[in-house]
């Protein structure tokens, strides 16, 4: 390897090793802003169950009364372990879905102009909470997370076992 390679390789791992470090802030940001988004919502849903199902017949969701019950506390739950990036890809793919589902029932509009007018369908408040939720599952927690603390000692354990 010549000088000018080696000198390259350096430059670039330094370049990654800063990346990773910028991606866990990121998700660290995505994490703490969007748990607290999920939860104020689900939130608000909980204490105001008999406007959710009302929203929820005229949508034509079935069981609208069970569904208003799991969404709430599933918006609710799954903000508070986003902040904490506690089981993040575990808890962003039904969030995930309960975005895909808003934007299929309630803003069917917007998501009906996602060719002819973009603009309509990343301005629909789903959008974006259903964006945060795929940063999550696809990214993970990153690496300022409880989810990462369980994996370092878990490994840490798992390395110990091995070497007795």
């Amino acid at each position: 390897m010549t000088i000018h390679a080696y000198k390259l390789h350096r430059a670039y791992s330094l370049f990654q090793g800063s990346a990773n470090s910028l991606q866990s802030l990121f998700l660290l940001f995505v994490r703490l802003y969007w748990g607290w988004q999920f939860c104020q919502t689900g939130w608000g849903k909980l204490h105001n169950l008999p406007h959710v199902i009302e929203f929820f017949t005229s949508l034509g969701i079935p069981a609208p009364a069970l569904n208003a019950y799991f969404v709430s506390g599933l918006e609710f739950v799954g903000g508070i372990m986003l902040i904490l990036g506690l089981g993040g890809r575990l808890i962003a793919l039904p969030l995930t879905i309960d975005m895909i589902v808003a934007s299929v029932t309630a803003d069917r509009a917007a998501l009906l102009s996602f060719f002819s007018k973009p603009e309509n369908f990343y301005a629909a408040a789903p959008f974006t909470f259903l964006m945060a939720s795929l940063i999550v599952l696809i990214f993970g927690s990153g690496r300022f997370s409880v989810d990462y603390l369980i994996e370092r000692y878990w490994f840490s354990r798992e390395r110990d076992f091995v070497a007795r």
